[in-house]
């Protein structure tokens, strides 16, 4: 597994020989510039925000946030109920993020559940394909309409341009599922 290193000057991130943030530290961070946030929260405002085409677990938020804070990048801020604790970006978590930002994105890795059913869909009866398809069109349909009233109440240029694009892959994916023969 190859782990990533931020050089903040003062530590590293993972330990690892890679110079940038993972993408999922990177979104974390990215959250935590709007204010401090406990790890579920930080796991709604994800799904909320970008949940759509980056998905964040809760475990990969809850593995993510000690190392944050272990490099120097987040500090704990109030412990909440129930043993929640806040965490803040620190100014080296704003620096790494500011570089993260403008450093080459690399491509895009899909990692689809339902696509990989798709695939292997062979394996499956006609009645359980049908069962696919027809679930997977409702979810999609649900979040084609979320989409489309993400666009209307998006400020700013590069908001509305990521809520159209939800619009787009949507309907890209329930395109598909209507091309795909359940029997």
């Amino acid at each position: 597994m190859a782990w990533a290193t931020v050089d903040t000057g003062c530590c590293s991130w993972h330990g690892g020989n890679v110079s940038e943030l993972n993408a999922t530290a990177a979104a974390l961070l990215g959250l935590l510039h709007e204010g401090p946030a406990t790890g579920g929260q930080l796991v709604s405002a994800a799904r909320d925000r970008f949940g759509s085409f980056f998905s964040v677990t809760r475990s990969q938020v809850y593995r993510e946030l000690p190392a944050l804070a272990d490099a120097g990048l987040v500090r704990l801020g109030k412990q909440g109920p129930r043993s929640s604790q806040q965490y803040l970006v620190t100014a080296a978590g704003k620096k790494a993020f500011k570089g993260w930002l403008g450093s080459e994105p690399g491509p895009d890795h899909l990692r689809s559940p339902l696509i990989l059913r798709l695939v292997h869909a062979d394996a499956l009866t006609a009645k359980q394909r049908a069962a696919l398809i027809e679930s997977a069109k409702k979810v999609y349909s649900d979040e084609h309409e979320s989409a489309r009233s993400a666009v209307k109440a998006a400020d700013g240029a590069y908001s509305k341009a990521v809520a159209e694009f939800g619009v787009a892959r949507a309907k890209a994916v329930l395109k598909l599922l209507d091309s795909i023969p359940t029997s």
